[in-house]
């Protein structure tokens, strides 16, 4: 009797551990399901009621209104409650042009922040961006990671990525000419009339084709590494950057990094 009732007791025994091993194994499937469809969401970026994806935002007419959502990337100037700022979600960019900002609002808008603009699309010599926009600050933070587009330079493709954080590798310095006819590395504003403290523009070439690139003084000022790195620049210097695919009657990137080429 002692031995059955053992038996019995053992049986029992084996059958609550196994239902507790099942019951585990199914918690962590649960738990499985649920981080792997939170990290879908985020890797989809999923949008708000009412807010454009970014090929809708691409696809809307010009001077029609737009509702993104973004996320900061880099603030480059403040002036009279308004904010120019430089912003990207995992699809694509956004350029905030004079958006209404208060100097303490300005300040919350650190690298990653995310938010909801809602503004109207507009384009100036080729540069699409987003203008009389408001907007208000949303939980979420996203850094967009430096997207290479070197092989992109010269291809109509390369506007895809209109207002990106991009990287330039392995271009040659070429010679700037001011406006009265002196050849320099680089030129303080775009016909050497300026001084130290103005913007910095300087051409870079790859396959023969030759590219003007700035750096934009309000967004890097002369304190900053990249100003002084692109002052320092010699004729034939090969260099990699990274910066804001900024447009200007073509491709005018505001360069943010220079360094010598790996």
């Amino acid at each position: 009797m002692k031995k059955l009732t053992a038996l019995l007791l053992t049986l029992s025994l084996a059958a609550v551990s196994a239902t507790c091993v099942m019951a585990e194994e199914t918690e962590t499937e649960a738990e499985t399901v649920v981080t792997e469809a939170a990290a879908a969401d985020e890797e989809a970026d999923v949008k708000s009621e009412g807010v454009m994806t970014h090929d809708e935002y691409v696809a809307a007419e010009l001077d029609s209104e737009v509702v993104v959502e973004t996320y900061v990337q880099a603030k480059q100037s403040w002036w009279e409650d308004k904010a120019t700022v430089y912003t990207q979600d995992k699809d694509g960019a956004y350029f905030l042009y004079d958006m209404a900002c208060s100097e303490e609002d300005y300040e919350k808008l650190n690298v990653g922040t995310k938010i909801r603009v809602t503004g109207y699309k507009s384009e100036w010599s080729g540069e699409v961006e987003i203008v009389d926009a408001t907007f208000e600050i949303l939980d979420g933070e996203y850094v967009a990671p430096v997207t290479d587009v070197t092989e992109l330079l010269g291809t109509d493709e390369l506007i895809d990525h209109q207002n990106e954080y991009v990287s330039f590798k392995g271009m040659t310095v070429e010679a700037s000419t001011d406006a009265d006819g002196n050849e320099a590395p680089f030129l303080y504003n775009w016909d050497g009339s300026g001084q130290d403290g103005d913007d910095l523009y300087f051409n870079v070439s790859l396959n023969g084709e030759t590219y003007t690139f700035t750096v934009e003084s309000y967004l890097c000022d002369n304190t900053t590494d990249v100003y002084k790195a692109v002052t320092e620049l010699q004729v034939g210097d090969k260099i990699d950057m990274e910066g804001f695919l900024y447009w200007y009657e073509g491709v005018n990137p505001h360069i943010t990094s220079v360094t010598a080429a790996e």
